[in-house]
């Protein structure tokens, strides 16, 4: 009969150093052998209390306090118990990998998600900065244009204390993996709101040498590929 409430260490035929396996992926990916640079130990802790930070905001992050305790202790075990049960006989993570050959999604994927905790953090801080610009130094600029398309009075300050606002709660909102997906939806209306506005208000702004309205246009892109790559699964 089948033997019950064994416990079998499930590990492969090699013992492997988060280096090597490291050097192993890159191998089947295509890509160089990394370059090792020694890094403080002061400054590894703070990557990982950073990563934690991001976990707390939502986001899954494989740089974490846990994962550094994980590395720590190690994950080893001896395969001849469950290989001589089994009569399997496993390959080695290269030989696994080797067998089948990296493709275009794989290598897309392995640099994209690389990339994604940069273009989030970007997007988000580019609407939180323009929400502090417009509360702070951009003031009296933001009510200059708004006072050029033909705005007076109190609708003015407001309108720039509107926009300023709505900046600030998507930037917030694209910081928390839980309100990311409705956020840059938002930002997406409202980069078109603000072409429209411009476009009405202040024409010329199209001709200046700066392109702040033909900016807008890269700012929505971001916002499509952060769209396309918030969904972990």
């Amino acid at each position: 009969s089948a033997p019950a409430r064994v416990e079998l260490e499930i590990v492969g035929p090699q013992r492997l150093t988060f280096n090597e396996v490291v050097a192993i992926y890159r191998k089947w990916l295509g890509s160089r052998p990394a370059q090792l640079v020694d890094v403080p130990d002061r400054l590894i802790d703070w990557m990982y209390r950073l990563g934690d930070f991001f976990a707390w905001l939502g986001w899954r992050t494989p740089i974490r306090s846990i994962a550094k305790q994980e590395m720590v202790r190690g994950a080893i075990g001896d395969p001849t118990p469950w290989t001589d049960m089994t009569g399997i006989k496993p390959q080695s993570l290269e030989a696994a990998l080797m067998a089948e050959p990296a493709d275009v999604r794989e290598k897309w994927f392995a640099r994209i998600y690389a990339l994604k905790p940069l273009i989030f953090a970007v997007t988000a801080l580019f609407w939180i900065s323009t929400a502090l610009v417009s509360y702070g130094p951009g003031w009296d600029m933001g009510l200059g244009l708004l006072y050029e398309g033909v705005l007076s009075g109190p609708i003015a300050p407001l309108a720039v204390i509107a926009g300023a606002t709505s900046d600030l709660i998507i930037g917030v909102a694209i910081a928390f993996r839980r309100t990311s997906k409705v956020a840059l939806l938002a930002a997406l209306i409202l980069s078109f709101v603000y072409l429209i506005l411009g476009t009405i208000l202040v024409p010329r702004l199209w001709r200046e040498p700066l392109g702040p309205m033909l900016k807008i246009w890269s700012v929505m892109v971001l916002n499509v590929v952060s769209l396309a790559i918030v969904d972990d699964r």
